[in-house]
């Protein structure tokens, strides 16, 4: 065997032997900071407490009748019942010409005029009636109402249901024209 071997081997044991050692060390090292770190955590588990929840008063619902034509949007919020209104705004007081009334920009001023007045006064969620103008004509709402009901949407407010109550004639009045229609 050369020198260099030799002195290889001797210093090979040592090295190794500190690092069977060292190693031996941190695994009872890790141990025991492993127990040391679950029992704080079962400390910190049994001294934290839940978290607080806002506790919220009983919850006041509301109806929000939507009367949509081609003339104009009326929002209309009463209480559950119908009985009381709320609050009432329409398209019209919210545009100055005649032909924006039922516009979906004055659809929706009408619906944040209508939320304003309406969170003043305590209510948390409403159910939404969208009604067109039914009868003989169309039963389509009109261009404003799409944009009422995503205005209130916004308002913050639980939403439950959301219903057409357009009056759908059974069996309706003569449609104007005549026994063979309007001739052109």
């Amino acid at each position: 065997m050369s020198e260099t071997e030799a002195k290889i081997e001797k210093t090979e044991t040592p090295v190794a032997e500190k690092l069977a050692e060292s190693k031996g060390e941190k695994a009872k090292v890790k141990k025991e900071s492993k127990a040391e770190v679950k029992e704080e955590s079962k400390a910190e588990v049994k001294t934290k407490q839940a978290p607080q929840v806002k506790k919220e008063g009983p919850a006041k619902w509301g109806i929000a009748h939507i009367f949509s034509s081609y003339n104009n949007t009326i929002i209309h919020m009463t209480d559950l019942t119908g009985a009381e209104t709320v609050a009432l705004s329409s398209g019209g007081v919210h545009v100055n010409a005649d032909r924006y009334e039922s516009s979906p920009f004055a659809a929706m001023k009408a619906a944040n005029a209508v939320i304003d007045k309406v969170r003043a006064k305590g209510f948390t969620g409403f159910h939404i009636r969208v009604r067109a103008v039914g009868g003989v004509g169309s039963r389509v709402p009109g261009p404003g109402a799409q944009a009422a009901i995503r205005a209130l949407a916004r308002g913050g407010f639980k939403i439950g249901r959301i219903d057409d109550v357009t009056p759908i004639p059974h069996d309706t009045t003569r449609k104007k024209g005549g026994k063979r229609g309007r001739r052109v």
